[in-house]
């Protein structure tokens, strides 16, 4: 999980909390006991929720619903049933690196898959859209701009074309908009 530092950090202060506050509420106000209290609940529900219990709770209930659902779907009731390939977790550790070790994968084929699309919509960009010269004659701007100039050129353009306005044309702002994707590497 993201925030289990932080989440843990919590934990033990509240701990601290709920020590200390347990110590004044019996020498001093037992009143202060509630607040105690109240610190040590929250203390055990975030040690619930760090030791991956809490999520694995949640699971078996869902796991349950569904297959109960499953069961009724001759009789008119829905889910898609259990999910095989799930693993509860058995202790946090193992869990949190398992999921970080798979987060990794999930990455690495998400920047992959990215890294192809781009290459794609580049390549349509280039072999549907303005030339370069085209792009810079529509945008209104010489060949030796810097990207700042055609960022600015290109609001400035959009503001005249834009559809929404009187003189606008949706024509004309496509037109723009695929000269800047032209001229730009975003």
């Amino acid at each position: 999980m993201q925030y289990d530092g932080l989440t843990k950090g919590i934990a033990v202060v509240f701990g601290g909390l709920t020590v200390v506050l347990t110590a004044v509420g019996l020498v001093i106000n037992p009143a202060v006991l509630f607040l105690a209290l109240m610190f040590g609940l929250s203390t055990y529900f975030m040690y619930y929720h760090l030791s991956g219990k809490m999520a694995a709770s949640l699971y078996e209930r869902v796991e349950r619903q569904a297959a109960q659902n499953t069961g009724n779907a001759r009789r008119g009731g829905f889910g898609a049933g259990p999910r095989e390939e799930w693993e509860p977790p058995r202790d946090g550790r193992r869990a949190r690196r398992s999921q970080a070790s798979q987060g990794g994968q999930r990455r690495r084929q998400r920047q992959r898959r990215q890294t192809a699309g781009d290459r794609q919509r580049r390549q349509r960009a280039q072999s549907s859209g303005p030339s370069p010269a085209e792009a810079y004659r529509r945008l209104g701007l010489d060949p030796d701009a810097d990207q700042s100039s055609i960022k600015r050129a290109y609001r400035e353009k959009v503001k005249e074309v834009h559809p929404d306005t009187d003189s606008g044309s949706e024509r004309e702002f496509k037109q723009v908009q695929a000269a800047y994707e032209t001229l730009t590497d975003d």
